[in-house]
Order: C-alpha cells, then sequence, then structure tokens
C-alpha cells in the first residue's frame, strides 16, 4: 500500500492480523479487529489471549471478540460497510480498508498434479511422508503446498530434509520441535506444548511463570508487559513447552528451544550463568521456586 488506510478493519484475530493491526494503528491507522472465538491468537492458552487484548485495547485498538461477519458492501481501499453478529447483537461498521486474515487453503487442485501421479491428501494438501517425497517416484514437496507449519522457517528447514535426502541422506520431519513467534510489540513466542496441549492429550505438568517485569532487562527497554511461563513433566525434570509474551521472546525461546533438543531437565538453564543484564537471565528467576524432582533413567538415580 501506498498510504495509510484511514480505518482498517480486520477479519481474524490470528498472527496475520496481529502483527499487521498492531503496525497500521502505529503508524496512524484507526483499527479494528473481528475474531469469531473467545479470544485473540485462538489456539494459545487464555492468558496469552489476555495479555494480546489487553496489549490491543491499550493501543486503542478496537477488538471485537465472539463476533461473525454477515456481509460486506462497498469497496476495500474506498469506503465499505461491515455487518456483523456478536452474541446475537447485530450492528455495522464503517471502515475505509478490509484485511481478510482467516488464513490459508491450498489452491492445488485442478492445475494437472493427478496427471503426473502427485496425490492430494483430504485437506487439499500434496500428500508427503516424512522425507518430504511426494506419491510420484523422484517427486518431492516442501513449505506449505505440502501442509507443513506456515512459516518461512518451517519452510527452509523443508528445503534442508530435501536437499539432505538429495545428497543421500537420511533426513526427515518426524518430530521436528517447531516454534512459533508473532511479532507483536512485545513479541509472543512458543515452543513445544501450551497448557491447553498438555491437557488435550493428558500430559501430567507442572507450570512455572512470571510476570516479564520481574526481568531487569525489560526495564532498560521499558517495556516490562507480559509474562514467562515454562511447563514441566510432573513425575520428572524434563521441559515440555515454553510460552513468553515479552519483549525480545523469540530470542529468549530459542535457548530454551535449545536445551529440549539435548533432553537437558529444566535445572541445567535455571544453573547457568546468563549474562547480565539480559533477557536470558530471566529463566534463572522463573525456575528457581521449581522443585527438581528423582527420576530413575537407564538404572540410575538422577
Amino acid at each position: 500500500m501506498d498510504r495509510t488506510p484511514d480505518h482498517l478493519l480486520i477479519l481474524g484475530g490470528g498472527y496475520v492480523g496481529l502483527e499487521l493491526g498492531q503496525a497500521a494503528r502505529r503508524l496512524g491507522s484507526r483499527v479494528t479487529v473481528i475474531e469469531q472465538g473467545p479470544q485473540l491468537v485462538s489456539r494459545e492458552d487464555q492468558d496469552v489471549g489476555e495479555g494480546q487484548l489487553e496489549l490491543f485495547r491499550d493501543e486503542g485498538i478496537d477488538v471485537l471478540l465472539r463476533a461473525r461477519l454477515l456481509k460486506v458492501t462497498g469497496a476495500s481501499g474506498d469506503s465499505l460497510r461491515a455487518d456483523i453478529d456478536q452474541d446475537g447483537q447485530q450492528r455495522s461498521i464503517d471502515a475505509s480498508d478490509l484485511l481478510v486474515a482467516t488464513g490459508r487453503t491450498p489452491n492445488t487442485r485442478l492445475i494437472g498434479l493427478e496427471e503426473s501421479g502427485v496425490q492430494l491428501d483430504e485437506k487439499g494438501y500434496i500428500r508427503v511422508n516424512d522425507r518430504l517425497e511426494t506419491t510420484a517416484p523422484g517427486v518431492w514437496a516442501m513449505g506449505e503446498c505440502a501442509g507443513s507449519p506456515q512459516f518461512t522457517h518451517v519452510s527452509f528447514d523443508d528445503f534442508r530434509v530435501v536437499h539432505d535426502n538429495l545428497e543421500g541422506g537420511n533426513r526427515t520431519t518426524r518430530d521436528r520441535l517447531v516454534p512459533y513467534c508473532i511479532f507483536t510489540d512485545p513479541e509472543l513466542a512458543r515452543v513445544g506444548l501450551n497448557e491447553r496441549q498438555a491437557r488435550q492429550r493428558g500430559i501430567a505438568y507442572r507450570v512455572a511463570k512470571m510476570p516479564a517485569k520481574s526481568v531487569l532487562r525489560t526495564l532498560t527497554f521499558s517495556e516490562t508487559r507480559g509474562f514467562l511461563k515454562m511447563l514441566i513433566e510432573d513425575r520428572g525434570n524434563r521441559i515440555l513447552g515454553f510460552t513468553a509474551f515479552a519483549t525480545g521472546a523469540g530470542d529468549l525461546m530459542a535457548i530454551v528451544q535449545t536445551a529440549m533438543l539435548n533432553g537437558a531437565p529444566f535445572f541445567t538453564l535455571r544453573d547457568t550463568i546468563f549474562t547480565h543484564p539480559t533477557m536470558a537471565e530471566g529463566l534463572i528467576g522463573l525456575l528457581a521456586g521449581v522443585e527438581v524432582r528423582q527420576t530413575v533413567a537407564q538404572g540410575r538415580t538422577n
């Protein structure tokens, strides 16, 4: 766009809607977000959704939850009217521009894939195995068309899987630990399980949580909003997941991700000497009060 929207109406409270909504607001636009679910970033825990909602409302962004779009008239870029239903009450919103950020569906049908022997799955993605081989010999697929999580860093890892296999290796996508980050300000980052996912899978866990303002580095950034949260297995010391809603959350998450990939118990991070003042030293405070539980593994007690 070569102009700042007067009033940007955003349909969807996920990654794209939140990132571009905050950016537009800070560039001077009036912004309204319509989300049909009960919270923003619906796949995250309730405390994450509440934190994002508070952030947006503090910045003057109108957020309508449990709202369903009924009809749009007019033209985006000029003048439009959106009719919505929110908790059974209908209303209209006048805006200048509409951003539809409700997710994507693959456009793989009717482009001749069936003639090459490349099959699609039930959702329309190209069917691949964990080496990213399609059903046609010698044909590979990577990134979003193959149903991978829709992030640049995942597509890049898909490329590495295919490249290594073409070179004679045996690299797979099985059990990948995929990190997530929403680049709002402050950032929202997660790797591994959140509480909702752990409950759905019947996994017992412990929670360590503290406000971001307890990390001294946030004072130097003048941004103390948010929190850090780590899930630890209930009967052991393994890290199940980590969520950070804080400035520099994406970089902080990478430290925890590395520990998880190496199977390090949580107290490895707790006992590490991190540079002061950095966001990383917040992990020490986060984990300071977590009990180390004895586990029996491979014939010895740890």
